[in-house]
């Protein structure tokens, strides 16, 4: 059974990226005003939750330091605070939680699923904040070679589980808990492919799902080759087909065009054949 947070959805999670080397938007919202002045836009799209990065998580990415990160973000979250029903911001660094969540933050989405930084899981215990765990292995810089699994689906189950039971034995509730399988993340195209047609089971596990498909590789590597802007249709396709699963939540960079393609599936869905 599904935990109360976040339980109905489909719910629309906006990515604001505020660094000069983002995969999908080549660095378009580094200035606070651009970053702050898109999220406004990304809410009257839509958007339930705007996600609010200062760190790039793509490929090969430099790492950066929390102090930069904060700088980064800090006047992005306080931009936006209370102008979208959930403002999360998303990190691997405990001092950047805390500092997000006392300028108005309230969800955490951490890529390293709260084991990056051995202070993250008492910065998340000390707030009353969803915590989104995602799969990854290695970091950014290291990702790319860790792609063998004995069996994606299982392994990613088997992570999960530990995760959820760090958090719950540092005092983090379950009900506080969101799961991200990670597309994209210490993946080959056809882990990606596995995972997003099995996500019904990790659904089942009985937390929201996050999916986070938005322009990702993989659509190029299924369509033919195309720039992050370019893949829409295989953004919305890979998002439709996990909200049929179960999935609650879609981190997207279109909120406008999975609105609608969300409202017509919905519609589909529940239409019924009359008398005419």
């Amino acid at each position: 059974m599904i935990r109360p947070i976040f339980s109905k959805g489909p719910y629309v999670m906006g990515v604001v990226n505020v660094t000069p080397d983002s995969f999908s938007d080549g660095g378009a919202f580094f200035d606070p005003d651009a970053a702050i002045e898109h999220g406004l836009r990304l809410v009257e799209e839509g958007a339930d939750i705007l996600d609010i990065g200062g760190e790039s998580t793509r490929p090969g990415a430099k790492p950066v330091d929390p102090e930069e990160e904060i700088r980064r973000v800090i006047p992005v979250i306080k931009g936006l605070s209370g102008r979208a029903p959930w403002i999360s911001v998303d990190t691997r660094h405990a001092e950047t939680m805390r500092a997000a969540i006392e300028s108005g933050a309230n969800f955490i989405n951490d890529i390293s699923a709260l084991s990056f930084d051995p202070q993250s899981l008492g910065a998340v215990r000390s707030s009353d904040a969803p915590i989104c765990l995602m799969h990854m292995r290695g970091t950014p810089q290291t990702m790319s070679e860790k792609t063998h699994y004995n069996n994606i689906l299982e392994d990613v189950l088997r992570y999960f589980c530990e995760r959820i039971h760090a958090c719950e034995s540092a005092g983090i509730g379950s009900d506080r808990i969101i799961l991200d399988p990670g597309i994209g993340f210490a993946k080959t195209t056809g882990q990606n492919l596995a995972l997003i047609h099995n996500i019904g089971a990790i659904c089942a596990l009985g937390f929201p799902v996050l999916l986070g498909v938005s322009r990702k590789r993989f659509i190029s590597a299924v369509a033919g080759e195309s720039a992050p802007v370019d893949r829409l249709g295989g953004s919305l396709a890979a998002g439709l087909y996990g909200v049929s699963q179960g999935v609650k939540i879609l981190r997207v960079h279109d909120v406008a065009a999975t609105r609608q393609a969300l409202s017509v599936h919905a519609a589909i869905e529940s239409a019924v054949i009359s008398e005419s």
